[in-house]
């Protein structure tokens, strides 16, 4: 079996630090946390020396063939925006993602594939400060500024920065899993998991303070009883505020809603038991707090595309996943 080749696109004029999220997540070897070996390939429209804005200068060894058997293409950032990238590239990108290959564009990189006609009748995410010049330029497309990420399936976009990390962990999750992913967020010191749908900022970030530290317990009890019933009230009141005081502050610091958020926390552990334990879909369901594995169902089709069944023959970890057993088959 071939490594999965990830290509990256380097250009003149491009940020060091646009250009070493992808490096950081899929440039290492990171076997050890379950992931593949990647070949991960640094490309650009021709192979060679590229300088960046910081006045360092990298060399790309591959040039646009590099993409034409990638598994993965990203362009992690984009300049001269209002300018079409160069016949080569869109070309280069048309093709791979006829291919199947899955194409990413984090921050101003979502310029490029737009350009390409990757997004046409499709939503879309960039940094929230140019949002209106992509839709200026691209009014096909449904531009959303304020969430971190979205996934159309075959093309992923991305916000500016530190989104573009939580997307590429977004790619690990859904490919390799969400323990390998959770791993990998330990070992580079990452949130475990921003929604896609979470807000780009914090309009007031919350100060430290007393208030706050139980506001951060009350969320972290949560996380520790998720098979428990948790209503917004409750947590309110363990948080030491009332409804309307804790939703506000709950928007202000995680950027979503208080159910958006619990359900997020739910499907991530459903996706570990699932991926690590022979627990029936039934006690998966229970234990995460989902009920019923219909409803455990339901979640993981809206929220994953896919069901719990099909993720866990697809990411199990168990030894029994060398033939004895056979596929696990769920009720209807």
């Amino acid at each position: 079996m071939t490594d999965p080749i990830i290509a990256v696109l380097a250009f003149d004029g491009i940020s060091p630090f646009h250009l070493s999220v992808p490096c950081l997540v899929f440039g290492e070897d990171r076997t050890a946390l379950g992931l593949p070996r990647f070949d991960f390939r640094i490309c650009a429209v021709k192979a060679g020396p590229i300088h960046t804005e910081a006045g360092l200068t990298v060399t790309a060894p591959h040039g646009l063939e590099g993409l034409d058997s990638a598994d993965i293409v990203i362009i992690p950032s984009w300049h001269h925006l209002g300018e079409p990238p160069s016949p080569l590239l869109m070309e280069a990108l048309r093709r791979a993602h006829r291919r199947g290959a899955l194409i990413v564009g984090l921050c101003l990189g979502t310029f490029a594939i737009a350009a390409a006609g990757l997004l046409s009748g499709r939503r879309a995410a960039t940094h929230w400060a140019y949002s209106e010049q992509l839709q200026t330029l691209h009014p096909d497309i449904a531009v959303d500024a304020s969430v971190l990420y979205i996934d159309n399936g075959d093309v992923v976009t991305s916000a500016g920065v530190a989104a573009g990390l939580d997307c590429c962990l977004h790619i690990v999750r859904a490919r390799y899993g969400a323990e390998a992913a959770l791993r990998l967020a330990r070992q580079i010191v990452l949130s475990p998991h921003r929604q896609g749908g979470q807000a780009q900022f914090i309009e007031h970030p919350v100060a430290r303070s007393a208030d706050a530290d139980r506001f951060a317990q009350a969320l972290d009890a949560v996380r520790a009883t998720l098979g428990e019933a948790h209503s917004l009230d409750s947590v309110a009141d363990a948080a030491g505020l009332t409804r309307r005081t804790f939703t506000r502050r709950f928007q202000k610091s995680i950027g979503t809603s208080f159910g958006e958020w619990l359900t997020g926390q739910r499907i991530e552990l459903a996706q570990r038991l699932l991926e690590a334990t022979e627990k029936s879909m039934d006690m998966v369901a229970f234990e995460a707090g989902f009920g019923s594995a219909t409803s455990l169902r339901q979640h993981f089709a809206a929220r994953l595309r896919t069901s719990p069944a099909q993720y866990r023959r697809e990411f199990s970890r168990r030894p029994d996943q060398e033939g004895n057993k056979a596929p696990e088959v769920e009720n209807s």
